[in-house]
């Protein structure tokens, strides 16, 4: 009996040591959610770089080197990328099923958040021109939400490929009073993450900012760590308003996208057509992260390996944060 009892004593004594040893170690938690980069390739004539396969891409995070998962150029769907080295984990490998299929992932996903404030009331029908004419020039995959906004943000047409029925939404929308332009911003995020596949979100806009609960910084974390790419089109001149010219240029360079200081209906109409160009020649690819210990920033740097004998500039988002509470507490203030 006493043998029993010391043996039994040294198992549980055995077991014990062994968990102390576990619990000392450093355990990492392996994010495997899906990374989405959509970005551009021009040369130094501002030329689009069209024709890049995955292969002439190099896509590290944190400086460690990931495995593209698919990719497409333009608004074709998203293919596989044939699996040739050590990523994603197989802890990744059982989320693919998460992955958008490729009928939905053809086009992209345009959600236009147009200002109807008070700023707004000079040119207001010329503006809302501006918009009607980028949306019926988008590509035939790709889809359109119209949201509006002044104080508070209308859902004025559904996601749709029904150019009529976006347009009919973005009709209806009238002048309103205060501008929260960040609040509405953020909000129409929540609801482009939520839209398979590749998505944007365009701000027509004049500028000043005076409702919001939440700054801009918040808005920019959500943009970059769902991928989303924001382009702003002011009616302001940049110099007219120093601040929000100053948050509209980081948020869009942050998120991979662009500003536009369009004071005339000419250049307005000029910057939809420049981001039209822009979503039709840009490169979209995914990848399931490598395990990496940061749970705070995490840097992606995108490198063009092939000789294509021309000097690349690459327009992308700058990195994102793996996904936390941060999201919710954002926006719950908005609403």
């Amino acid at each position: 009996m006493k043998l029993a009892l010391i043996a039994a004593g040294a198992v549980v004594s055995a077991a014990v040591w062994l968990c102390a040893q576990q619990a000392e170690a450093p355990l990492y938690e392996v994010k495997v959610d899906m990374v989405v980069l959509t970005f551009t390739v021009t040369d130094s004539r501002d030329h689009y770089i069209n024709g890049l396969k995955p292969g002439d891409f190099r896509i590290r995070e944190d400086g460690i080197e990931q495995k593209i998962s698919s990719f497409a150029q333009g608004s074709k769907p998203l293919a596989a990328v044939a699996d040739k080295g050590p990523f994603p984990s197989p802890e990744a490998s059982t989320q693919r099923a998460a992955e958008p299929a490729a009928d939905a992932s053809a086009g992209t996903n345009v959600f236009v958040l147009f200002d109807t404030s008070n700023y707004m009331y000079r040119g207001f029908v010329y503006a809302s021109d501006a918009v009607a004419g980028f949306i019926r020039g988008l590509d035939s995959n790709d889809s359109v939400s119209v949201y509006t906004f002044s104080r508070n943000l209308s859902r004025c047409a559904p996601l749709t490929r029904d150019r009529s029925e976006a347009i009919g939404g973005l009709r209806k929308a009238v002048a309103g009073d205060d501008s929260a332009l960040y609040n509405s911003l953020l909000l129409t995020l929540r609801d482009a993450a939520k839209a398979p596949g590749r998505k944007v979100v365009v701000v027509f806009s004049n500028g000043p900012d005076t409702a919001s609960m939440i700054s801009p910084d918040d808005v920019r974390a959500v943009a970059e760590d769902e991928g989303i790419p924001i382009y702003v089109i002011s009616t302001r001149e940049g110099n007219q308003d120093a601040v929000s010219s100053n948050v509209f240029r980081s948020v869009a360079a942050r998120t991979g996208g662009k500003a536009y200081f369009a004071k005339t209906w000419q250049k307005q109409v000029q910057a939809f057509e420049s981001i039209r160009e822009d979503l039709g020649n840009s490169y979209t690819l995914t990848y399931y992260p490598a395990p990496n210990p940061n749970e705070g920033f995490r840097k992606i740097s995108i490198e063009i390996v092939s000789d294509i004998d021309r000097k690349c500039r690459i327009q992308a988002r700058q990195g994102y944060r793996p996904r936390g509470a941060f999201e919710k507490e954002a926006i719950s203030a908005a609403e």
